[in-house]
């Protein structure tokens, strides 16, 4: 492959806001594709705001997912600016992203019937809160909803009896978005065979419940409540954060003879033939038994302590970082995936994939709120 931009010469048009649009259009950016970010002239995408702290004048929201975009101003409300936009849509875009409310953008006339009724060749990338054609197709949703309504929430955290859990990160967001890239990519390729657009959809639910796609078949295979296992996994053991002496670490001896080794590196033959924990299904079975046994030989030690043994046998291991340590990791750094933008911008994350050793660039700053309004204007999107 001769490049790290497989999409440039694409221009996707991204009405969005918060984190689902933006991440998705952030993956096509970064990939080559020109993303222009549609932004409401008063405060602009709502993640703007959510700070402190703030990197100019942006929340770290704003300034991860909006990297190598332009952003234009534009009030729905308006129908001269309305009107502008959609020329735009219909002269250069090659796709839209889309996250508002549903109906919001077939109100404003730029809905994905109405855009391929007069450009067929378009793709509409709608991403939704609980997807089209059930009963709650119509209410709003957030990443915390979803991670609640999706099931993911009783299984993350602790035992039964402390509050619910929400995963640290915007996951059903991001992942919802990168359902959007993907499908747009899909289409992209399709549409070069046929000459058709056409619309893409996806939701939060939807990807909610993709990601507990395994805990969803355990349930079908054999009814029952599932229960939140803190760092562990249900169907593997052990696989889960140990307390050393000195922090956290997670043990992942995620097969049979994984655990021989790791009973080995403990110098616990005792549990290596012990019948109770032969197979991983033996473990799963006696998790409250094998877990105890093992937890005395990583307190008494220090987490490096531990990682030297493990490493030298060959058991899957990681300490428990902070992100402000996770940031100064010398393999981050190595990987070069906190990548440095142009001057005076904030390093941020790159996409976690490379093309022939290249990763995709990061050449624009996430941008100042309406800083490429003429490019509306006069309906030209290369240069600033």
């Amino acid at each position: 492959m001769s490049s790290s931009k497989p999409l440039a010469g694409f221009t996707v048009v991204e009405i969005g806001h918060s984190i689902a649009a933006p991440y998705a259009g952030m993956v096509l950016a970064g990939l080559g594709a020109e993303v222009i970010k549609v932004e409401n002239p008063g405060q602009g995408d709502y993640a703007r705001g959510w700070g402190p702290p703030f990197w100019d004048g942006a929340a770290p929201h704003f300034v991860a997912m909006n990297r190598n975009k332009r952003s234009i101003t534009i009030d729905m409300h308006d129908p001269a600016q309305r009107a502008r936009l959609e020329q735009l849509i219909l002269d250069e875009a090659d796709a839209v992203l889309c996250n508002l409310r549903p109906g919001s953008a077939d109100k404003h006339g730029l809905g994905a019937a109405q855009l391929l009724a007069r450009k067929p060749s378009l793709i509409f990338a709608d991403i939704g809160a609980f997807g089209r054609g059930g009963p709650l197709s119509d209410l709003p949703g957030y990443d915390p909803l979803m991670q609640a309504f999706g099931g993911l929430m009783s299984i993350t955290g602790e035992a039964e009896g402390r509050p619910p859990i929400r995963v640290g990160v915007s996951m059903i967001d991001m992942g919802a978005g990168l359902w959007a890239a993907i499908g747009i990519m899909g289409a992209l390729i399709e549409r070069q065979r046929t000459g058709q657009g056409g619309r893409i959809e996806t939701s939060l639910y939807e990807t909610a419940l993709a990601w507990t796609a395994i805990p969803i078949a355990s349930v079908l295979i054999n009814p029952r409540v599932m229960k939140p296992q803190g760092s562990g996994a249900s169907g593997i053991v052990p696989y889960q954060a140990f307390l050393a002496n000195d922090g956290w670490i997670v043990i992942g001896a995620g097969n049979d003879n994984l655990f021989r080794k790791l009973c080995r590196a403990l110098e616990r033959p005792d549990l290596e033939n012990d019948p109770r924990f032969t197979t991983n299904a033996d473990r799963v079975r006696n998790r409250d038994i094998l877990i105890p046994l093992i937890e005395p030989d990583i307190a008494c030690r220090s987490t490096a302590e531990i990682r030297a043994l493990l490493d030298a046998a060959g058991v899957p291991n990681a300490p428990v970082q902070r992100i402000d340590q996770v940031v100064h990791e010398p393999h981050a750094k190595a990987l070069g995936i906190i990548q440095e933008g142009p001057d005076g911008s904030l390093p941020t994350v790159g996409l976690p994939l490379r093309f022939d050793g290249e990763r995709p660039a990061y050449e624009r700053a996430a941008p100042r709120l309406g800083q490429h309004d003429d490019a509306i204007k006069t309906a030209e999107i290369a240069g600033d």
